[in-house]
């Protein structure tokens, strides 16, 4: 009878450390999993908005210590322009336009040939001279501003753009990435504590902001497009995993 015992304590001391190991390597590979599908999606989400970027709006974290973040403006809708003021013509406060398929949303804004960050996040709106205007009424092809306005350049594809807000895409030096959205253009780029709480896109981002920085951008060129190499390394129960993607934002001006 002892030895009887003895055994199906051995065999139960067995079995549970089966079962314990089992259950270990499915909660570590079950976390992996989790993690790489979050990454995943937040670079594909990423990619996707980034290629829909207004032209010349994408501005990036110069110095990133407590976390680094890449902002953008998505492109609404565009077309191609009739008529509208345009610098040397004098100031107008209506011009005729191709209408886009989505039409256009009167509380949107108007860009017309941005070539700086500064064309969109520092100009004024609601101001009579610059890239960017809000627009009071649509009738037909007509556009109706509320005053006569001056665009600073004309765009040699006499191509126009209508954006609202601005999009940031945040590595925190706790590890995450955050999506912020629904604020304003502003001229100075905003850190995390102003855009909001912001979505949670992924976990586990290992890189060094200050030496590993997740985000690189090149801007535009004549020949070539702007391009944003995303970086993050990834790391969860050990393993560790590194992107090495390249999105070119291939809308121009």
């Amino acid at each position: 009878m002892v030895t009887v015992i003895i055994i199906l304590g051995i065999l139960v001391i067995g079995v549970s450390s089966f079962v314990i190991l089992g259950t270990r390597i499915f909660v570590e590979s079950t976390s992996v999993d989790q993690v790489l599908s979050q990454s995943r999606f937040a670079m594909e989400r990423m990619t996707r908005e980034l290629r829909n970027a207004l032209p010349n709006s994408v501005r990036v974290t110069s110095s990133p210590t407590t976390y680094q973040c890449i902002e953008f403006v998505p492109i609404l809708a565009s077309a191609s322009y009739v008529n509208l003021p345009v610098f040397p013509a004098s100031a107008a406060a209506n011009g005729t336009v191709m209408l886009p398929s989505q039409g256009i949303d009167t509380a949107h804004k108007m860009v017309l040939y941005p070539l700086l960050p500064s064309h969109v996040y520092g100009g004024n709106p609601a101001g009579s001279n610059g890239h960017i205007f809000d627009i009071k009424s649509v009738t037909g092809n007509q556009v109706e501003f509320d005053r006569a306005v001056q665009f600073a350049e004309a765009s040699p594809q006499r191509r126009y753009f209508m954006v609202d807000k601005a999009v940031s895409y945040c590595f925190l030096a706790n590890g995450e990435i955050r999506r912020y959205s629904g604020y304003g253009l502003v001229g100075t780029q905003p850190a995390p504590a102003s855009m909001g709480a912001g979505a949670l896109m992924a976990e586990k981002v290992t890189n060094n902001l200050s030496t590993q920085s997740p985000i690189h951008f090149t801007p535009g060129t004549l020949i070539n497009n702007a391009v944003v190499q995303l970086t993050p390394r990834f790391d969860v129960n050990g393993q560790s995993f590194q992107y090495q993607h390249q999105v070119q934002v291939v809308n121009v001006p």
